[in-house]
């Protein structure tokens, strides 16, 4: 099939830019809806989609530069939805080897440096927050390490060093703000902060070490091997702690941070970005969102209700699920009751009797402790370390 050029003679490799748009638009049409703020420098890339939303013929007249700014933006603003828009293999690699790469690249690595500040508070929920609700981290992080990582390694092969360099000290400084952010919580033994920022950490080194590969430099350049593995060997140039914190993932929590299949069958999800999926397990104040939201009919928090259930028994460990449940039951006037109408008998009897229901009965307060004693009981193989120590 023969690739598609656009008016301004821009050779497409991938999907185009009408379609992306439309895709974006299925998983998070809140952006297009004004229910998100799109006015500053650092939320310029939502206001760009909306512009090319309103203005698709100049979608035409688009370069390579232009539509690795899109796609970019696309992916920013999607990645925390419950349908990401498939476009991370071609800004990690794709679309730094078009054949007129030469004649964007600089713009392309700018666009990458600039995009380490952009503000994507208002399109993820996967994120750690502060005592003061402040947002710290998210996966987005390890997006942006994801998409930096390829402009290093494409700069690097088309011999411009300085370019190179200048994207590979913010990805240093991203790296040294997770590693203080790890060692900061350690020392100060927040348990439930330490156990939310740990599946985020690991997705973050994990797409980072992913690109690496893909590119393969990770053992070629000196650069990519300094930084490869951070979660999963000890590096003396960073502290064990990553390490640790990786252990702890795959211990504890890396079951209930997945892909959530099941979430995407109720559409009515996608319908705010205040319905975005957070960290799991500790999960019960999404559901109070949920339950208490005037966005959601009856019929769709029973569809919600449904999808949860669903999720938890082919994930029989992912618990948050089941937390999202008791929140959300918590906050209509009659518990499950007032959804009687909307759920199957089949269905009701089956949950009434499920580890599901069991789960989601205790209190909030007990099964966070039972998170904070698996943390406390747990020993790195590698490091050793533990927590309370």
């Amino acid at each position: 099939m023969a690739k598609k050029k656009l008016q301004s003679g821009f050779q497409l490799n991938g999907i185009a830019p009408n379609l992306l748009l439309k895709e974006i638009e299925k998983t998070a049409p809140f952006l297009f809806q004004g229910e998100i703020k799109t006015d500053t420098d650092k939320t310029a890339y939502l206001e760009k989609l909306r512009y090319y939303k309103k203005n698709l013929k100049q979608l035409n007249h688009i370069n390579l530069s232009d539509y690795f700014y899109l796609c970019v933006s696309a992916h920013w603003t999607t990645a925390g939805t419950f349908v990401p828009t498939d476009v991370d293999n071609q800004i990690r690699k794709g679309l730094w080897q078009h054949p007129t790469i030469l004649k964007h690249i600089k713009k392309m690595a700018q666009t990458t440096i600039e995009s380490w500040k952009w503000d994507y508070h208002q399109v993820t929920n996967r994120v750690y927050r502060d005592t003061s609700d402040k947002i710290i981290i998210s996966t987005h992080e390890g997006t942006w390490l994801s998409v930096a990582i390829g402009a290093y390694c494409a700069l690097i092969q088309n011999n411009l060093p300085a370019e190179a360099n200048e994207v590979a000290s913010v990805i240093l400084e991203d790296i040294k703000f997770e590693e203080n952010l790890v060692k900061k919580l350690y020392q100060e033994k927040d348990h439930l902060a330490f156990l939310t920022i740990a599946p985020l950490i690991a997705h973050n080194f994990g797409d980072l070490d992913r690109v690496m590969v893909q590119w393969d430099m990770h053992e070629s350049n000196e650069f990519c091997k300094s930084i490869y593995k951070l979660g999963h060997q000890v590096n003396e140039s960073y502290s064990d702690l990553l390490v640790y914190i990786g252990q702890v993932n795959k211990a504890i929590t890396s079951n209930e941070n997945h892909r959530h299949m099941a979430l995407r069958a109720p559409k009515c999800l996608r319908k705010s970005c205040d319905f975005l999926v957070p960290v799991g397990p500790f999960m019960d104040h999404w559901g109070v969102k949920l339950g208490s939201s005037e966005k959601l009919s009856l019929s769709e928090k029973a569809e919600i209700i449904v999808a949860l259930f669903e999720g938890f028994k082919r994930e029989d460990k992912t618990l948050g699920y089941a937390r999202t449940f008791k929140g959300l039951i918590a906050q209509l006037p009659q518990g499950m009751d007032s959804l009687d109408e909307f759920l199957s008998f089949d269905f009701l009897q089956e949950i009434k009797t499920s580890e599901f229901i069991k789960i989601a009965a205790i209190d909030q307060q007990t099964f966070e402790r039972s998170y904070i004693e698996k943390l406390d009981q747990f020993e790195c193989p590698i490091t050793g370390h533990k927590f309370n120590s």
